[in-house]
């Protein structure tokens, strides 16, 4: 799979192994609880392509840079799962991708300001995690059940998100058997118009009309996508 960006994305994954390069030089396979960070900026084309049998589970997450980023140059992080920060206290285990939670602070440095929280909640324990109030902000619930925002709340199980409204920071209890793993995620709005097509985002369609002949061209930062190739889609024998 080949993206051509100019946009901040993420991604964790959670099982399985995946390859991923691109046109700056940039190589690797991220494995079950590592993340990548990679930011765009003016443009990259990379490739992701699965590293082996199986099914490999993640989730992306992509974050829109402001006007005076978007068009810096392309920039890549990458973090094996034993290097995430991590802390554990009370029951409750918080992995910090992105952000500050429970006393540390992830290594990952993003233009928007951004939290990327992965939290373990174990059965009888419960967690409140502070979300700046002008924020926007959403929990994703992986595995287990968990009471959101009133301790006298319904539960609510895998898969479903939760969108939060504007406040202080959010209470979650697990009142199961079993632990509660779910994502918090948040980000402070720009507050600019915002054009997307594909996998490009900028803030007018006119500029999105540039970027397209900019990538069509090879021009104002797609230079080397002229002649780069994705070993890992050759090896498939795809051009």
């Amino acid at each position: 799979m080949e993206q051509k960006t100019r946009v901040l994305e993420r991604g964790t994954l959670f099982q399985g192994a995946v390859t991923h390069e691109d046109f700056e030089g940039h190589r690797g396979t991220i494995k079950a609880g590592d993340v990548q960070w990679m930011t765009a900026g003016r443009g990259i084309v990379h490739s992701e392509m699965p590293a082996g049998p199986g099914t490999s589970k993640g989730l992306q997450l992509w974050v829109n840079l402001s006007s005076g980023n978007k068009m810096i140059e392309p920039g890549y992080q990458e973090i094996q799962s034993k290097d995430i920060a991590c802390t554990t206290a009370d029951g409750v285990t918080v992995r910090v991708i992105a952000g500050n939670s429970m006393g540390v602070r992830s290594q990952v440095c993003t233009r928007t300001p951004t939290m990327y929280l992965d939290f373990t909640v174990r059965p009888r324990a419960a967690v409140r995690q502070p979300v700046c109030a002008s924020w926007n902000a959403f929990a994703y619930v992986l595995e287990g059940e968990g009471v959101f925002g009133s301790e006298k709340g319904a539960p609510v199980g895998p898969h479903h998100l939760l969108l939060l409204g504007p406040g202080d920071g959010v209470e979650v209890w697990n009142k199961s058997d079993k632990p509660l793993r779910f994502l918090l995620i948040g980000g402070e709005p720009i507050g600019e118009p915002v054009a997307q097509l594909g996998p490009f985002v900028m803030n007018t369609e006119e500029e999105i009309d540039m970027t397209v002949n900019d990538f069509e061209g090879y021009v104002n930062g797609f230079e080397k996508a002229r002649h780069w190739k994705s070993q890992a889609m050759m090896a498939l024998g795809v051009e």
